[in-house]
């Protein structure tokens, strides 16, 4: 039987090309070193859609049991399949995994966490800003805006075109990427963020692409009343505050209210964000200038504090978010301005009623 050039019969590279069918990991492996080889961006593509079996941005469960049992199989280059990793091996491997892994501890895989695990081309890999994600939800804001041309609320394939290539360009100022690359790159993101597959990304989706460093108001500090403090809330104005005026303005709010709207809501688009900002505005806003100074961030935290508070002292509730805290504090704020309403009201009929008795 005749032999080719890479020292293998036609039966044995057919068998081989059926091993690597049985273990989809298999064919990203180099056939000598048995090392990963580096993803394109539609090759990892290929690998998330494959164990994200049901498309739900995750891979859990029994998707991830069967991606780490061939992950860690497909070394081999003559089992047949992931039998050959016990359920002994399988728990082990996966407590490792997940505490190297799984950066937000939730028990599953994003797809942000596997970009960390399999080698990918350098630049593809720039662009989910592992080493360099954003301090605060602010910046965000102003990114958004600033590609978010046409103001239409979402980014568009073109806009997020023009985004990944100028983060491209100033992660690498020496070199170039192609446009068929760009084209390649934008595809790729959008199959990857665009999670209700309308072709364009919404805030919630590009925040997934954009993350920041944490989002502040999940502290527990924020979870119970008695334990917020006078710092605390110096702290949060501080960091949405950044022109240091006085006041949470433009971005600064737009960025200060996404991080309270992400608290209960985690699929939101700009019309979620502008119709929250109204709710809270009309409540909060007393002095009605569009803006928030520290009073008023005070009473709002206060407010997300004390719901925290009643979430703890209702056992069995699962996480589950009853009353939502939201639409709690915008009630709190329109009592609070009735209530100074009706103080000024009883002062002014005070008032009167004193200088009427003395008239008399």
């Amino acid at each position: 039987m005749a032999v080719g050039p890479d020292g293998l019969t036609d039966y044995e590279r057919k068998m081989n090309s059926q091993q690597k069918c049985n273990n989809f990991m298999r064919q990203f492996r180099d056939d000598e070193s048995r090392e990963l080889k580096k993803l394109t961006a539609n090759q990892f593509m290929e690998v998330w859609s494959h164990y994200d079996a049901d498309g739900n941005g995750y891979i859990e469960g029994s998707e991830l049991d069967g991606f780490l049992k061939e992950f860690v199989s497909s070394v081999n280059t003559n089992d047949s399949g992931s039998e050959s990793v016990s359920d002994t091996m399988l728990a082990e491997l996966k407590e490792c995994f997940m505490e190297a892994y799984d950066d937000n501890q939730d028990g599953k895989i994003e797809i942000r966490e596997l970009a960390q695990l399999l080698p990918m081309e350098e630049n593809f890999l720039l662009l989910f800003r592992f080493d360099n994600p954003l301090d605060s939800s602010v910046e965000f804001m102003k990114i958004w805006k600033a590609y978010d041309k046409d103001n239409s609320g979402y980014i568009e394939a073109d806009e997020l075109k023009n985004f990944l290539r100028d983060l491209l360009k100033e992660a690498k100022k020496d070199q170039d990427v192609s446009e068929d690359k760009l084209i390649e790159y934008t595809d790729t993101m959008l199959q990857v963020f665009d999670q209700n597959k309308d072709g364009k990304l919404q805030l919630s989706e590009m925040a997934k692409l954009l993350p920041v460093k944490e989002n502040f108001l999940c502290r527990s500090v924020f979870k119970g009343a008695s334990k917020l403090t006078k710092e605390d809330i110096e702290r949060v104005f501080a960091l949405y505050d950044r022109d240091n005026n006085g006041t949470i303005e433009n971005e600064e709010l737009n960025g200060f209210l996404k991080d309270l709207l992400e608290l209960v809501k985690k699929d939101y688009d700009a019309l979620d964000l502008q119709e929250f900002q109204d709710a809270i505005m009309r409540g909060c806003d007393f002095n009605k200038d569009g803006k928030i100074n520290k009073k008023e961030l005070t009473m709002i935290l206060l407010a997300l504090a004390r719901h925290g508070t009643e979430e703890e002292a209702q056992p069995g509730a699962g996480g589950v978010v009853g009353a939502n805290p939201l639409a709690e504090i915008a009630s709190i704020g329109m009592k609070a301005l009735k209530l100074q309403k009706l103080r000024v009201r009883h002062f002014v009929n005070r008032t009167l009623g004193a200088n009427s008795t003395t008239t008399s």
